[in-house]
């Protein structure tokens, strides 16, 4: 892993993983260096929280047609704070550039952006919270076997079948979720 980033790529936990935070998640990271790495789960409905119901209590207009997209839980760290990830044909001043065609942002603009029929991003989901991980963390996490990784698209990003999103990164890989183990080894 020395020197190699995962910016862009996606995070499949494996059975097992031991935190029911993350059991069959699926997280896009969306910065990795040396210092650290964060990520958004993108499998994770919070039940009976729409975006159009959070825009409302966030008293932001909307002019576009939203849907009943579900917001999702990025994750366990700053589970109040809310994060859009997007394609990047929308970019604010605080945009942070993600591989592959995407960007994240934090800020109301995006919000209002979204609610807004000739600003809106392309494709987004908006999540409560993300994933962290200090220095080393996550790459400690790779050689002990807790996720594995492959490239990110934007179904398995942006659409709305989140019970087989899990399976279907790890199809990406050819792998079928019935011949995993909890259980590790080495050889």
């Amino acid at each position: 892993m020395e020197g190699a980033f995962l910016n862009g790529q996606m995070l499949i936990a494996m059975p097992g993983i031991g935190d029911p935070r993350f059991e069959r998640s699926l997280i896009l990271v969306c910065a990795h260096d040396a210092d650290h790495a964060m990520g958004i789960a993108v499998n994770r409905p919070l039940d009976g929280l729409t975006v159009p119901d959070l825009m409302q209590r966030l008293e932001i207009g909307v002019t576009a047609e939203l849907g009943d997209d579900l917001v999702l839980m990025g994750g366990p760290v700053e589970i109040e704070r809310g994060f859009v990830l997007h394609t990047d044909d929308y970019h604010a001043e605080h945009s942070l550039d993600v591989e592959g065609g995407l960007a994240l942002t934090a800020t109301r603009e995006v919000l209002e952006a979204m609610g807004s029929h000739n600003r809106q991003p392309r494709r987004a989901i908006l999540a409560l919270g993300y994933a962290g991980w200090g220095a080393g963390q996550l790459e400690n996490e790779l050689r002990h076997n807790v996720w594995l990784t492959c490239p990110a698209d934007e179904d398995l990003v942006f659409d709305d079948d989140y019970g087989s999103k899990w399976t279907r990164a790890l199809a990406k890989l050819r792998i079928d979720p019935k011949f995993l183990s909890a259980e590790g080894g080495r050889a």
